[in-house]
């Protein structure tokens, strides 16, 4: 109760409950009162906002001190020199330098400020926490060989000829891959097994999936095929750049020759372990869950979807079976006309706000013709395009992408979570289907439950091979043995993704769908009859890309779930 609680303003005489005479003798002092309270008001306000100013500069000098961040990217881009970049002194600075930045940050009063403002305060402490996973635990620079290797592939991709800064930026690229290569094998002193594998793989064969590689009828074997195309390209159109692509792919051969001949000795854990893994999903993720939980939860969606995959198919059994498109013409009509169906329903059903400035959006997978035929996405996407669409496209991640774009909020504008951003997606397949946009295709139905079954199907392989009880081979076995369609190139490009990527992303999608549902049930009881869906999607949205539990806590006012979160303990030993 506040400091005027059961002070009732009337309209016309002051403040009611004496006679008017006592009226007018109390207005004088009652003013005073009020007076000093407004101005208590105002300066606990502007003390707040004084702080979470602090927090604001916190957030830009985290970011600048952590340039470039954990990417080999932007090293080639920027010119710098790997070796440099990633010396273990410098990184052991960056490491010890956290210390400072965890101290201004636990200092901070935030049990007194507004609940948007604390939820900023426990975003910036999520990417604090990740800094120091990323330089005490993961270390991609000393583990992992792909590090170097996964920004090489798109310089092959280059068109040529080129001129003027593409020409000179294609130069420099190509000259740094020498070096960059050298650098990798001074750093890589603490290789994992799987890794040492993986980038051997990716070297000299196609991941069979090829999403965003420029369209090949035979795709180039691996990374090293790709320079190889390149300078066939450069004989034909350019020249004077078959020097640098030699020397580039020269680097490349030997760097595959040294993986294997150092292979035997590269026998380190690929993944981070169970008391890490739990770590950095409640304190970077900031899911509420540990993994035993979500192995449960998986468990449960997986046998809830598979079990309702032979209801639709029952109910589907004399529905005709909807064929593949035969031709890229083909796709491209179906997926336009995904588009406007899904947009009209979007709108018209008041599922969700569409701005004006949202334009044309694409589609996610490409047509491409396979000698063995379509891959997983493909059997799907190439019969009935809704399933990624809602997924991928509209209200889905490019839709997302959109927003996020014109969020101009110096921390949330800027802070993308994946168990967000994939768990809005993948909670959108169901609800498209509950919420009647599937209604024109009964058959999409069922490929929304397969979305959903692969999905489950990633959870049990990203936390064991977290906890290093899966090789990626028995990951990519038990997700094809529990997923109708799914073919080996599809699972093994997700296996490397979940393994290689920050712990947790392969449970996102699941898990964050799941934590969706929660906020929907929250809020629907919350509100009763007072709900309605778009004001929940767009009070979603506009809370920008957190992890779930944060925008519960400021949507519902519920605090139990980012009560996890105040407190960072150290990260648990190996």
């Amino acid at each position: 109760m506040g400091l005027t609680a059961g002070l009732r303003p009337n309209d016309s005489a002051g403040w009611t409950g004496r006679p008017d005479n006592g009226n007018r003798r109390w207005r004088p002092a009652m003013r005073l009162i009020l007076a000093a309270l407004m101005a208590l008001c105002l300066a606990t306000t502007a003390h707040a906002q004084a702080d979470y100013d602090d927090l604001v500069e916190l957030h830009e000098e985290l970011r600048t001190y952590m340039v470039p961040a954990f990417t080999s990217a932007v090293v080639l881009d920027s010119g710098a020199r790997v070796g440099e970049t990633y010396a273990d002194d410098l990184m052991q600075r960056k490491l010890a330098g956290l210390a400072t930045f965890e101290q201004r940050l636990d200092a901070m009063p935030v049990q007194d400020w507004a609940r948007e403002q604390q939820v900023d305060y426990l975003a910036v402490r999520s990417i604090l926490n990740g800094y120091r996973f990323n330089l005490q635990v993961l270390r991609p620079w000393k583990r992992d060989p792909g590090f170097y290797l996964d920004p090489l592939m798109r310089v092959a991709f280059a068109e040529v000829p080129a001129s003027g800064d593409d020409l000179a930026d294609l130069r420099r690229q190509l000259s740094a891959v020498p070096p960059m290569l050298a650098d990798a094998r001074a750093n890589l002193t603490e290789v994992a097994g799987d890794y040492a594998d993986l980038a051997l793989y990716n070297l000299e064969n196609s991941d069979g999936v090829n999403h965003y590689h420029p369209y090949r009828e035979v795709p180039p074997p691996g990374i090293i095929g790709w320079y190889n195309d390149l300078l066939a390209r450069a004989r034909t159109n350019q020249p004077e750049l078959v020097p640098d692509i030699e020397a580039a792919r020269s680097a490349l051969s030997g760097f595959r020759d040294w993986l294997e001949t150092q292979r035997p000795q590269m026998d380190a854990s690929a993944g981070v372990g169970a008391a890490r893994y739990d770590w950095f999903i409640r304190h970077v993720r900031m899911i509420p869950m540990t993994s035993d939980d979500m192995l449960v939860l998986a468990e449960r969606e997986h046998e809830r979807m598979t079990a309702a995959l032979a209801l639709l198919r029952h109910r589907n059994r004399d529905e005709p079976q909807i064929a593949l498109s035969a031709s890229a013409e083909e796709q491209r009509g179906k997926i336009a006309e995904t588009d406007r169906i899904v947009r009209e329903w979007l709108t018209e059903e008041d599922i969700i706000t569409i701005p004006d400035f949202v334009g044309e959006l694409g589609a996610n997978t490409p047509y491409i013709e396979r000698p063995g035929g379509p891959n997983f996405w493909e059997q799907i996407q190439f019969r009935d395009p809704i399933p990624d669409h809602v997924h991928a496209v509209i209200p889905g991640h490019r839709f997302d992408a959109v927003l996020a774009e014109r969020d101009d909020r110096p921390i949330r504008g800027r802070y993308s979570e994946g168990s967000r951003a994939e768990g809005w997606a993948t909670y959108l397949e169901e609800a498209t289907m509950l919420a009647g946009g599937t209604d024109h295709s009964p058959r999409a139905d069922e490929y929304m439950m397969l979305f959903g079954i692969f999905r489950a199907a990633r959870v049990p392989a990203d936390v064991n091979m977290q906890r290093n009880a899966w090789s990626v081979a028995e990951a990519v076995d038990f997700m094809r043995a529990r997923t109708p369609w799914l073919d080996e190139d599809v699972a093994r490009v997700d296996a490397e993704i979940y393994l290689r990527r920050p712990p947790g992303y392969g449970v996102a999608y699941t898990i964050g769908k799941l934590q969706m549902d929660a906020l929907l049930a929250d809020r629907a009881m919350q509100l009763g009859d007072d709900f309605k869906l778009r004001e929940f999607h767009d009070e979603f949205m506009a809370a920008g890309r957190l992890p779930i539990a944060l925008i519960r806590y400021e949507m519902t006012g519920e605090a139990d779930e980012v009560a996890l979160f105040w407190e960072t303990p150290p990260i648990p030993a190996p």
